[in-house]
């Protein structure tokens, strides 16, 4: 069986890239740290692989806002070889700050220019908190086999879901770009806590009109076996298996 290839962009600040490729080890696939600094100057060639991931983290200290240095790496020095890669139809995951990073570099949720943007959370404060998310009709083939609500970590301080303008807003609905919304138990859409951020729309995560350029503010790669969850002892009946380690085994499903 092939294993595919999985290049995850390090640079100062990602501090969540070896769960994430601990995480597309478990799901089979051949996972690799990568500096953006080798992507630069040329050692390491973004063709050569066939999943993008940017993992969450403070990349470069979020010192300008979050991801925001980042997005300009990659506008300024990665657009090419990343339109080249998002062409061949290879996925490109944004969690949490790749997330940030890919909205904020105008590659989500429509490749062109920056029309959404993750901001400061209500509450004004970072927010660590394990969420509900319903499940929505996603056009992205990496969310099969999961319930309607699942439930997935969130850990950021800038990750309220704003986009442009009502326009952008209608569109994002119509064309079913939403992956998922913060919800309660019973995926009735509340506001905080159950909301963590106040996102518009209780959006929390969302993807490109083919559904291969995915991001998110949950972390998947946090929730890899049941044994992560905090109330993993009341579902004795549950496989080990994890709700993140589902959507990695669907990245490697389809680049199989």
């Amino acid at each position: 069986m092939v294993r595919p290839r999985v290049l995850i962009l390090r640079v100062g600040g990602s501090n969540c890239d070896r769960e994430t490729e601990w995480a597309f080890s478990l799901a089979g696939a051949l996972p690799e740290r990568v500096h953006i600094n080798r992507l630069k100057e040329g050692s390491k060639k973004l063709n050569d692989y066939q999943v993008l991931v940017i993992p969450g983290g403070f990349s470069y200290g979020d010192d300008i806002s979050a991801g925001k240095v980042l997005a300009n790496e990659i506008r300024h020095n990665l657009k090419e070889e990343i339109n080249r890669f998002i062409e061949e139809k290879k996925p490109v995951i944004g969690i949490c700050n790749g997330f940030q990073a890919l909205v904020k570099a105008g590659i989500l949720p429509w490749n062109g220019q920056q029309v959404v943007s993750l901001g400061w959370n209500d509450s004004a404060r970072f927010e660590d908190r394990w969420v509900y998310l319903k499940i929505e009709g996603t056009v992205s083939p990496f969310f099969k086999g999961l319930p309607p609500v699942i439930k997935l970590p969130v850990a950021h301080a800038e990750g309220k879901f704003i986009p442009e303008d009502d326009d952008v807003l209608a569109k994002i609905e119509k064309e079913n770009l939403v992956i998922f919304r913060y919800c309660d138990l019973d995926r009735s859409l509340k506001g905080y806590p159950y909301n963590p951020n106040g996102s518009v729309n209780n959006i929390a995560g969302i993807s490109s009109p083919d559904g291969l350029i995915v991001g998110m503010m949950p972390h998947p790669e946090r929730a890899i076996l049941k044994y992560y969850y905090p109330d993993w002892q009341n579902e004795k009946d549950r496989e080990d298996t994890g709700y993140g380690l589902i959507f990695f085994r669907n990245i490697v499903r389809y680049c199989r």
